[in-house]
């Protein structure tokens, strides 16, 4: 349970340093909600990168370039991965 909580405070972290939109960290407690139970979910970058720019596009009406969009997703997964090797 401890592994779990630390990902999802890193996740946290990478998303509101991302600030996709420019609001402003601290604007994206649902969206980072919604990602972070994607990223339990799903191990394949371009998949979670999908779903990353549709969290966002349903939220604000924007579309995030997928490039952005699989940066992310390729750091929360290496995330997720050393924090689950370390454990």
């Amino acid at each position: 349970m401890e592994g779990s909580r630390m990902l999802n405070e890193k996740i946290k972290e990478v998303i509101n340093k991302w600030d996709p939109i420019g609001l402003g960290p601290g604007s994206y407690e649902v969206e980072i909600i919604d990602i972070i139970q994607a990223v339990h979910e799903i191990n394949d970058p371009k998949l979670l990168a999908k779903r990353i720019q549709f969290i966002y596009e349903f939220s604000f009406e924007e579309l995030i370039p997928l490039t952005e969009c699989q940066k992310i997703a390729k750091r929360v997964l290496l995330l997720k991965e050393t924090i689950s090797y370390a454990m």
